[in-house]
C-alpha cells in the first residue's frame, strides 16, 4: 500500500516540474499567459519544442515505469492522472499550471497504446485543419508561415476534447480493464474542469455573458471571441 502511494506521489510531482519555466530562465525570457506560445515566440521553435517533448516525457513516464514495476492497472492508471494533475494544478506553481492536453495525450498513449493511436485520429483531423488555414490564409494576411506550434487554434482544442472524450468508449471496444477504463473517464473529466477554470474570473470580468464564456472554454480551451485557426 505505502509503495502504491509513493509511486502515486511521485507522479504527481513529476508532473508538477515547471519544466516550461525553467526552460524560459535558460533562455533568459519570462512567461505569461499561455506559456507554450510564449515559449514558441520568446524562446525559439526548438525551445518550444522541448517544451512540448517534457510534456510527453511526464506523461508517459510514469505509466511505463508503472508497467516495468509490476504495479496494478488501477495504481498505473492512478499514477497517469497524478501526473496529469500536477502539470495542471502544479505544487511548486502555486497550484496553477497549464491545461494539460499533451502531457495526457502522452499518459493515454502509454497506459493504452491501440486505443490512444485511435482516439488520436480526431487530434490529427484537427492540425491537418489548422495547418491547411495557415498555409492559404495566415501566410497572406499575418505573414506567419508557422505551421507548428504558432497563434491559437480553434480546432485543435475540439480535437483534443473529441479525442478525450472517446478514449475511454473505444478501450471499453477493445477489452481493456475496468479500471482503466474509469480512469480514462476520470482524466476527461479533470481535462474538462481545468479548461472551465483556469483564469475564469479573468474572463468573467470581461464578459457578462457566462454561459457563452462557459461554452468557448468547453468546446475550444478559450473565453475570447478573436481566436485565431
Amino acid at each position: 500500500m505505502w509503495t502504491d502511494i509513493i509511486f502515486i506521489l511521485g507522479s504527481y510531482i513529476l508532473g508538477s516540474i515547471p519544466h516550461l519555466t525553467l526552460l524560459a530562465k535558460l533562455r533568459h525570457v519570462e512567461l505569461e499567459g499561455d506559456f507554450h506560445q510564449n515559449l514558441w515566440y520568446r524562446a525559439g521553435k526548438i525551445t518550444g519544442v522541448l517544451g512540448v517533448l517534457g510534456e510527453f516525457i511526464k506523461g508517459a513516464l510514469p505509466v511505463l515505469a508503472g508497467k516495468v514495476l509490476g504495479f496494478s492497472p488501477a495504481i498505473i492508471g492512478i499514477a497517469g492522472l497524478a501526473a496529469v494533475c500536477g502539470q495542471m494544478w502544479p505544487v511548486f506553481s502555486k497550484f496553477d499550471g497549464e491545461k494539460g492536453n499533451s502531457i495526457a495525450l502522452a499518459m493515454v498513449i502509454a497506459l493504452v497504446p491501440k486505443s490512444g493511436l485511435v482516439a488520436i485520429i480526431p487530434v490529427i483531423i484537427a492540425v491537418l485543419i489548422r495547418t491547411a488555414q495557415r498555409l492559404l490564409t495566415n501566410a497572406k494576411t499575418t505573414g506567419d508561415k508557422s505551421v507548428i506550434g504558432g497563434p491559437y487554434s480553434v480546432s485543435l482544442p475540439l480535437g483534443m476534447a473529441i479525442c478525450f472524450l472517446i478514449t475511454p468508449v473505444i478501450a471499453w471496444y477493445f477489452g481493456e480493464p475496468m479500471e482503466i477504463i474509469w480512469c480514462l473517464v476520470a482524466l476527461f473529466i479533470l481535462l474538462m474542469i481545468r479548461r472551465l477554470t483556469a483564469g475564469l474570473s479573468r474572463d468573467l470580468k470581461g464578459n457578462g455573458d457566462i454561459k457563452k464564456v462557459l461554452v468557448r472554454r468547453l468546446l475550444f480551451d478559450r473565453a475570447t471571441s478573436d481566436w485565431r485557426r
